[in-house]
């Protein structure tokens, strides 16, 4: 009788035992005598079927391999099932809290006339119609769509938070469409002046709030779901990805200067024009950040803002009607050993103070409150309030975390020499 590997692994296994147990006087599962010896090991050299005589024993063995390897191959399928439904019920759960937001101007109206050289002579123009020269002219204006984003609700009495440059133009009038496709015009509550936020309000209550996450808690690889509406036509459109980075950096100017956008969170989410401002949501379904930009000539690369971010504005709106944020008056860059090496500068830290490369780019702003401290071109800020400025502290950074009329110390470099100036910080405009 031919044996296979495992029978033949088995058999050394039990006849093993069987000998350990006899000499120790124990018992594997039987009493293993001399006599019950001899008649197993008869038995092996009879020509009755070896798997017969083994059966019960390799039972339980083999079913457990058996569901072991079932246990294997469907663990995998139940892991991509599991999330494919926590995505589902996410987009279910959250699409009628997401809004397109569409901004509407009066435009004016053209209409094509002919002009002739000889006027409107009846008698003249049967003659000359083909040199008839085609123009323009107003009729009147016309209220037209010209932008669109995404916001969606963070209360229910009709707060909707978005994207500023979504609602950046001062002359225009603002509207929702919801998920059932119900138009609701919209005030523009407050624009955030250093962040790209915004609050809108709709006159209407009983709308369903999307939960608001925490932002800190955020790890890379986490799944990640962005809703928004895509190019502006196709509202609630769904994409997820994963985290790709975190604390990314992006510069941001405004008329009182530049300010950094500080720890966006990266994320390979498709995000296209339109889905500025809808929510970038966990598989909890809660808000973790708004989606704000995306990497133009690189694909897969999109960037939102923390939603710890925003809830600072909310509170702010809440309170006092409006966002209200610190403001210096420097347009600067954050020091590392490269540039420090470049420049031959004296230190690799600190924010060093310079104008844009236009000449209306000044470095520091007349009368803010840098200016009135005696910041000048070329200090480099290397502490405010005794913390050290870096790339994971930056000035924007600290200063964010201030209020509109608190008082803050600056160590300055300055030629060689470090100096403390003292300045109360505005609010910015």
């Amino acid at each position: 009788m031919k044996l296979n590997r495992q029978d033949k692994k088995f058999l050394i296994f039990f006849i093993a035992n069987i000998l350990v147990s006899a000499f120790l006087g124990l018992s594997f599962g039987f009493l293993a005598s001399r006599s019950q010896v001899a008649a197993v090991l008869k038995t092996f050299n009879q020509e009755a079927s070896f798997k017969s005589f083994l059966e019960p024993f390799l039972r339980p063995f083999q079913k457990q391999e058996k569901e072991s390897a079932t246990k294997k191959e469907i663990e995998a399928p139940a892991i991509i099932f599991s999330q494919e439904e926590a995505i589902i019920k996410v987009v279910e759960d959250s699409t009628n809290s997401v809004v397109s937001v569409i901004g509407s101007k009066d435009l004016p109206v053209l209409e094509q006339f002919f002009s002739s050289p000889f006027g409107n002579d009846p008698f003249f123009q049967q003659f000359f119609q083909e040199f008839q020269t085609p123009q323009y002219r107003q009729k009147g204006l016309k209220k037209q769509d010209v932008s669109s984003g995404t916001g969606f609700f963070i209360s229910s009495d009709g707060l909707v938070l978005t994207n500023k440059h979504v609602v950046e133009d001062e002359e225009a009038s603002y509207r929702i469409i919801t998920n059932s496709g119900e138009n609701l015009e919209a005030k523009v509550l407050a624009r955030d002046p250093i962040q790209d936020l915004a609050v809108l309000k709709v006159g209407k209550n009983g709308f369903k709030p999307l939960n608001l996450g925490d932002s800190g808690k955020i790890k890379i690889g986490q799944s990640v779901i962005a809703i928004g509406n895509a190019l502006g036509e196709f509202s609630n459109t769904v994409s997820s990805g994963i985290v790709s980075g975190l604390r990314r950096s992006l510069t941001a100017s405004s008329a009182a200067g530049i300010e950094q956008l500080e720890e966006l969170i990266q994320t390979d989410a498709a995000i296209n024009p339109g889905n500025s401002g809808g929510p970038l949501l966990n598989l909890k379904g809660e808000v973790i950040g708004i989606n704000t930009a995306m990497a133009r000539g690189a694909e897969n690369i999109g960037f939102a803002i923390p939603i710890n971010k925003a809830k600072k504005d909310l509170e702010d709106v809440k309170t006092k009607g409006k966002i209200s944020y610190p403001f210096l008056g420097v347009r600067y860059i954050i020091l590392n050993a490269d540039i420090a090496k470049k420049n031959n500068l004296a230190v690799d830290y600190g924010a060093l103070i310079q104008r844009g490369e236009n000449q209306e780019d000044l470095a520091v702003v007349p009368g803010s409150p840098a200016d009135q401290a005696g910041i000048l071109e070329n200090d480099i800020i290397l502490e405010m309030d005794k913390i050290k400025i870096d790339k994971d502290n930056s000035l924007a950074k600290l200063i964010s975390q201030k209020q509109v009329g608190d008082e803050v110390a600056l160590k300055i470099l300055r030629k060689g020499k470090e100096i403390i100036l003292k300045t109360i910080l505005k609010e910015r405009k």
